[in-house]
């Protein structure tokens, strides 16, 4: 089985698609400890790619291979067709952004200057890093009238968190490395950063590395998952809907969990063919509409949140039927026996 989920090469080493490529990049320390282990992955513009896996897998020091905060041992990785391994490393991490668990925020600086760290290393002058600071804690969700002046000592952890965000897209770079970037927070807060992120992406189409051991939040975040195995492995690199349905082996399986059908709902789109026409229910029983572009998750909750039958699916102002029970439980088997040819 392919586990690279890859395109097409060019000469080059990478595609006209492909803003990250790492080919059989591997790390061994000096001890003989292998911690990744010949790596072949491609990430293609705009898109999040989850990197997932037990603890000692190698998911964070495959990241920190990428801006080289570590130095691979063997293999090339491309950056927007460059070869960054012959690159000067300060360089690269400077266009390079980058969020971990722990922050990292300056203490003894007020917020605004820790966004404007950054943009003053480039060269810019204060009053245009202080814009521009300005515009991305406005973008997480942060009133630079009420807490630019502030210390990170005054903020939560949540807020600290989108502090991080703000201040790794300060130079506006087309890669945004993140290891466990909701990690420290409780699950609330998480699920609240999760989504805010999602929204941030959707408005600026960054290209996206995110390790996470968590593999809902993987299956959530990521256009594709990339599980890797102990030994620093890949032993799957595809979208979460077949990572869930058809797992590639045995240890895929039993880290993605016996609870990964109920986990496809959320990665599983309405499909037109399952939907019955209004005329075989009763108008009274419809529970309201949904968009055909939602998942079966949001389907199923919609229906129980009304506690009726049926509920009605659009694209827009047409109607296009009505989905029952019965239809999601149809539509979730097609798409496992799909994946699983």
């Amino acid at each position: 089985m392919d586990v690279t989920g890859g395109h097409p090469q060019d000469e080059s080493g990478t595609d006209d698609d492909s803003m990250i490529r790492l080919e059989g990049v591997g790390k061994t320390y000096a001890d003989g400890t292998t911690a990744v282990h010949a790596l072949d992955l491609d990430v293609a513009r705009g898109e999040i790619v989850c990197l997932v896996g037990p603890s000692g897998c190698g998911k964070s020091t495959t990241l920190k291979m990428i801006n080289r905060l570590i130095e691979p041992t063997t293999g090339r990785i491309f950056l927007d067709g460059k070869d960054v391994t012959k690159s000067d490393p300060v360089a690269l991490r400077r266009g390079i952004g980058y969020v971990i668990q722990q922050i990292g925020l300056f203490p003894h600086q007020k917020i605004v200057t820790n966004v404007m760290t950054v943009p003053l290393l480039y060269g810019e002058s204060k009053a245009v890093a202080r814009e521009r600071a300005h515009e991305l804690m406005e973008l997480v969700g942060l009133d630079p009238a009420t807490y630019s002046d502030r210390y990170p000592h005054h903020l939560s952890g949540g807020q600290r968190q989108r502090v991080g965000v703000a201040r790794a897209l300060a130079a506006n770079p087309p890669v945004l490395l993140m290891d466990e970037p909701f990690g420290a927070v409780d699950p609330v807060v998480r699920g609240r950063l999760q989504d805010e992120f999602l929204r941030l992406q959707r408005e600026l189409g960054k290209t996206v590395v995110l390790v996470t051991h968590d593999i809902d939040e993987a299956v959530k975040m990521g256009d594709r998952v990339a599980v890797f195995a102990t030994g620093g492995r890949l032993a799957q690199y595809d979208v979460p809907a077949a990572v869930l349905g058809n797992p590639a082996d045995e240890f895929v399986a039993d880290f993605v969990g016996s609870s990964r059908g109920l986990r496809r709902l959320a990665v599983t789109p309405i499909d037109p063919d399952h939907l019955e026409p209004i005329g075989t229910h009763k108008t009274g029983d419809l529970a309201g509409a949904i968009d055909v572009d939602s998942s079966l998750e949001d389907a199923l909750a919609e229906l129980m949140r009304a506690d009726q039958p049926v509920l009605g699916v659009r694209r827009g102002a047409e109607f296009l039927g009505v989905l029952t029970p019965n239809g999601i439980h149809s539509a979730l088997r097609q798409s496992v026996n799909t994946n699983s040819h």
